[in-house]
């Protein structure tokens, strides 16, 4: 979840330089699943297997394919825009992970048990959005909302988001097409 400011005056706590993330492949998955950076940030793609990976994303966010690279080794992408980036490996189907890339400060991932608080908000009228793994794009518009904080308005309230699709395991690989069945060989 995160809120953009409406207004002007309202003091954004955005780092003036773009920052450096990591999204690590380590036993045929990407650490961490979900990775939220300022827009303008590099996320670096270390490859700490023994075997090849090939990084890529075709979605809305940022789009690219870093090709095939070998173990231990590592390439990085600038996260230039805002958007919802899946990342996937065009060798290994069950690999996935999530790059959220904001042009707001105001944003918080929720806990294990679905709360979520956002901190050091300053009073005024935010867009509220709404980003859930699995949840139909339509359903999280919905939510989309402006709002007004302020000393007496600090609760969002609940939201209820219903998972409906599996993006991560229904993706198609780099060319738009199935993946080949499993082999028997270990990588």
């Amino acid at each position: 979840m995160w809120l953009t400011p409406l207004q002007d005056g309202i003091a954004a706590r955005v780092p003036t330089k773009p920052q450096e993330f990591t999204l690590a492949q380590k036993d045929k998955q990407f650490k961490p699943h979900l990775l939220v950076v300022p827009t303008g940030s590099s996320v670096n793609f270390p490859n700490l297997d023994p075997y090849f990976h090939n990084v890529f994303s075709l979605f809305n966010g940022k789009r690219f394919d870093l090709g095939l690279y070998q173990g231990h080794s590592h390439h990085a992408v600038q996260f230039d825009r805002e958007g919802i980036s899946f990342i996937f490996c065009n060798i290994h189907p069950d690999m996935g992970a999530v790059v959220v890339s904001l042009s707001t400060p105001y944003y918080a991932i929720s806990s294990p048990d679905g709360s979520i608080l956002i901190r050091s908000v300053p009073p005024g009228k935010y867009k509220l959005s709404v980003w859930a793994e699995n949840v139909s794009a339509d359903s999280l518009n919905k939510m989309t909302r402006d709002i007004e904080i302020n000393s007496q308005n600090s609760q969002l309230g609940t939201l209820k988001l219903l998972a409906n699709e599996d993006i991560i395991h229904g993706h198609l690989n780099k060319y738009g097409e199935p993946y080949e069945p499993a082999t028997t060989t270990p990588y």
